[in-house]
């Protein structure tokens, strides 16, 4: 799947370009991810300029759809829908991974095989992260810069949060201070009322902070792939149902099994 991934989703020069930078892995890029794909490499039998360009290809192609809400009782809600090009592929290769620290859960992630990134995670009873594709440059673009400036792949900023940040607010700051490579959408639940954040990022910094506002009313927030600010295209408006149905199910009624069935309305749930 990986050959036939990299032959129809990476132009030519790219490979070119890459094979170079791949050879000194571990000069361009932090650990531990440098050593995991390198590792991940070794065990799955493919090339390292392989490993590096599957890595950066899928910083950039997630059109996904966040919701984080909150019920009367003050608890958190946070589910989301990963959708991406490819399905074909990805949906045969998705995995659950734990991450363990000293015989304990450190966090958990949603991730693909041969990807050392998270745009999906939770730390214990501490908070969880989504991360929606924002419209920001080429994902061959973003992966240059990445190598010239050292920011960090979007997915790679959830990833150290999750390992990193003690709580909602230490993981707000990180994920909306830290410099990286694409703008993207941050959605941040926490354990307690009203924490919950949407973060809309440029690359060096935040562009907007959109928390949950229960006390008047704001009991919920719906990010897809377009500043909340401004009009969704009418082609793809995930927004407009998703909101529809959440109103429809109430405040007082939410929960794992209705914010599902939120997000399994169409288009919320997309093609």
């Amino acid at each position: 799947w990986l050959p036939v991934f990299c032959s129809e989703a990476v132009p030519k020069w790219f490979h070119y370009v890459i094979r170079p930078i791949a050879a000194e892995l571990e000069s361009f890029m932090p650990q531990p991810f440098a050593g995991e794909i390198r590792g991940l490499c070794e065990a799955l039998g493919v090339s390292l300029g392989d490993g590096v360009l599957l890595n950066f290809a899928y910083e950039s192609t997630a059109f996904c759809t966040s919701i984080i809400a909150q019920d009367d009782k003050g608890n958190i809600y946070h589910g989301r829908n990963l959708d991406y090009d490819f399905v074909d592929i990805l949906s045969k290769i998705t995995i659950d991974v734990q991450f363990i620290k000293s015989g304990q859960i450190a966090y958990r992630g949603t991730t693909f095989l041969g990807y050392v990134g998270l745009w999906t995670g939770q730390s214990p009873h501490k908070f969880t992260i989504s991360g929606d594709e924002r419209e920001g440059g080429s994902w061959w673009e973003n992966a240059i810069a990445a190598f010239l400036n050292r920011n960090y792949p979007v997915s790679w900023l959830i990833r150290d949060t999750l390992s990193r940040a003690e709580d909602f607010q230490s993981a707000v700051l990180r994920l909306a201070d830290i410099p990286i490579i694409a703008e993207v959408y941050y959605i941040v639940g926490g354990v307690s009322p009203k924490e919950g954040m949407v973060i809309t990022r440029n690359r060096r910094g935040p562009a907007d902070l959109w928390p949950l506002d229960p006390l008047s009313g704001a009991w919920f927030r719906v990010e897809t792939n377009y500043d909340h600010w401004t009009t969704p295209p009418p082609c793809d408006d995930r927004r407009t149902p998703a909101m529809k149905a959440l109103n429809a199910t109430g405040q007082q009624n939410i929960n794992l099994n209705t914010l599902f069935q939120v997000l399994s309305v169409k288009p919320v749930l997309n093609k």
